[in-house]
């Protein structure tokens, strides 16, 4: 009985150590104002998986937040940076990236309007706290 116990034991063990081994970081990024947060952010995101690479990224933007995934957006202090391709470069790796349906209908916008890279929410903040409480992603806004 003991050595069953005992096997018992160990079996169980190594479900805990294999599940937690097997767990993957998610993480939501927050972006609401592009002017201030999307070359940093797009840094950040860069700079994370290049030190965790199996980490799943989800960007959710919302209100002036949604500019950088304009087609041809740049980042208006620095030219030089074109948002689209830093973009492309991220969805490539895994990341998704989310534009709340509400923005676009109080802004006036069209889907139209945006990278291809851009996938659609119907609620920023909705999906932000569901990505956090149902899916458990850690978040962070740069």
């Amino acid at each position: 009985m003991k050595k069953l116990l005992q096997s018992f034991c160990l079996l169980i063990a190594g479900v805990v150590i294999s599940t937690a081994a097997m767990a993957q970081d998610k993480v939501v990024y927050h972006i609401d104002d592009a002017a201030s947060q999307a070359t940093k952010g797009l840094r950040n995101i860069r700079n994370h998986l290049d030190v965790a690479p199996q980490t799943q990224i989800t960007v959710v933007t919302h209100a002036n937040g949604v500019d950088f995934l304009f087609a041809d957006a740049k980042d208006p202090k620095n030219p030089n940076i074109d948002y689209n391709a830093l973009v492309s470069a991220l969805k490539a790796r895994g990341v998704r990236f989310e534009v709340c349906e509400i923005t676009l209908k109080n802004r006036n916008l069209k889907k139209e309007q945006f990278s291809l890279d851009a996938d659609f929410t119907p609620s920023g903040v909705a999906r932000i706290g569901a990505l956090q409480f149902r899916e458990q992603f850690a978040y962070i806004k740069p």
